[in-house]
């Protein structure tokens, strides 16, 4: 973004603008919002909360972050806002679209305590998920769109990735770097 001072008129009244490589912290609410369709720290948690039954204290100690367009980061810590680096701790959601989606690393760090839209899957299907497999669900009776896609291992629930559940399939969106062959226990 140019200096709207730099030729000697003053401050533009053109409203701030997303600067892509860069990382913004989000607002904390809808009101302190100065760039248009940014997302706030309070939209982002609600959705989480909603969406998932993620207890809003999970992101206790957590700053959010967006750079690019709607690309929202969290970060154990805190840092100065605007901050020119390429990485901030890990890619938490994808938000400037018709439906929020959260990342593979957001929901095995903070969907341990989910108790919405997850799927608990047996040892065949949690296998043919992390793979990459996409497979028939229709047993299940929950909301369509992502998921917490979840397994049981040694007496605990444990979330897999994320989810796509559309008329009665759940496609896996575990990223192909991370896709795992396994053998069903």
């Amino acid at each position: 973004m140019s200096d709207p001072t730099a030729n000697g008129d003053g401050p533009s009244d053109d409203p701030p603008e997303n600067v892509g490589q860069r990382f913004d912290r989000l607002p904390e609410t809808a009101e302190d919002r100065v760039v248009p369709g940014r997302a706030s720290r309070e939209e982002v948690v609600d959705w989480w909360e909603t969406r998932f039954g993620v207890p809003p204290e999970a992101f206790d100690g957590v700053t959010l972050w967006e750079k690019g367009a709607g690309k929202i980061w969290a970060f154990g810590g805190d840092a100065v806002d605007p901050l020119d680096v390429e990485g901030l701790g890990m890619t938490l959601l994808r938000t400037r679209q018709e439906h929020w989606k959260p990342t593979t690393n957001a929901v095995q760090r903070f969907c341990t305590e989910a108790t919405r839209n997850v799927v608990d899957l047996d040892d065949e299907a949690a296998a043919r998920f992390a793979a990459g497999e996409d497979q028939k669900l229709e047993s299940w009776d929950g909301d369509w769109g992502y998921l917490v896609a979840a397994h049981e291992i040694a007496g605990e629930r444990e979330p897999i990735g994320v989810g796509l559940y559309l008329h009665g399939e759940l496609r896996s969106t575990v990223p192909k770097g991370r896709r795992e062959r396994m053998s069903p226990l």
